[in-house]
């Protein structure tokens, strides 16, 4: 193979991600409210098999050939009956790679105020909605919990063909966990980063 030729493979190909196990696109919803823009969040049916009662934003796993906003107002519209046209996307978030391997694209949004008013929960998937003041977010900065990331490798790794017939010094990571209480509800996890970053962008520290 030619230099020409491996250049011709990558022409037109847009880089993705290494090793991730699928792609997901949330919704971060911003309702225009009396006192500033509200963040809307959802409760997860206590039904559901994955992560029942917790707090999240509107989403789920982008399917072929869609883009990360076309999922996100997709699943918004199957999760609370609000159309893809009442909602103006406003920007994309920087993205979150879990240590599981799925990458996470929140889209910002602004709800139309008559669209909020109106949604319909689907009872399969959402318990509840409910409402933050943005600004609430703001003046109240999460308590924010680390773990540790370790590497288990097993016992007949082959070191000796790495040229560590003695073991390697692997390196560890840590994963951190924002949690925010507001009225009886957490907001935390990844929905929790989500939130905290974009604080973060609007104070300008990120």
């Amino acid at each position: 193979m030619t230099i020409r030729e491996i250049e011709a493979r990558f022409r037109g190909r847009a880089p993705g991600v290494q090793d991730i196990t699928g792609e997901s696109a949330v919704l971060v919803p911003l309702i225009p409210g009396e006192d500033g823009p509200e963040l809307l969040f959802e409760v997860r049916a206590s039904s559901l098999r994955s992560q029942p009662g917790e707090v999240c934003f509107p989403g789920g796993r982008m399917e072929p050939g869609e883009r990360p906003e076309e999922t996100a107002l997709r699943e918004t519209w199957e999760e609370l009956a609000i159309p893809p046209e009442r909602v103006r996307v406003l920007a994309h978030l920087d993205g979150l790679l879990h240590q599981s391997g799925f990458l996470l694209h929140p889209i910002l949004g602004e709800v139309e105020t008559e669209a909020a008013a109106s949604l319909r929960p689907s009872p399969a998937e959402v318990g509840g909605t409910f409402r933050v003041p943005l600004r609430w977010f703001l003046d109240h900065p999460p308590r924010v919990e680390h773990y540790a990331l370790r590497p288990e490798v097993a016992a007949d790794f082959p070191y000796d063909l790495i040229g560590f017939p003695e073991g390697y010094p692997w390196k560890c990571g840590h994963a951190a966990v924002p949690i925010y209480r507001w009225e009886g509800h957490a907001v935390w996890g990844i929905t929790g980063r989500i939130v905290l970053h974009l604080t973060e962008v609007l104070c300008g520290q990120s």
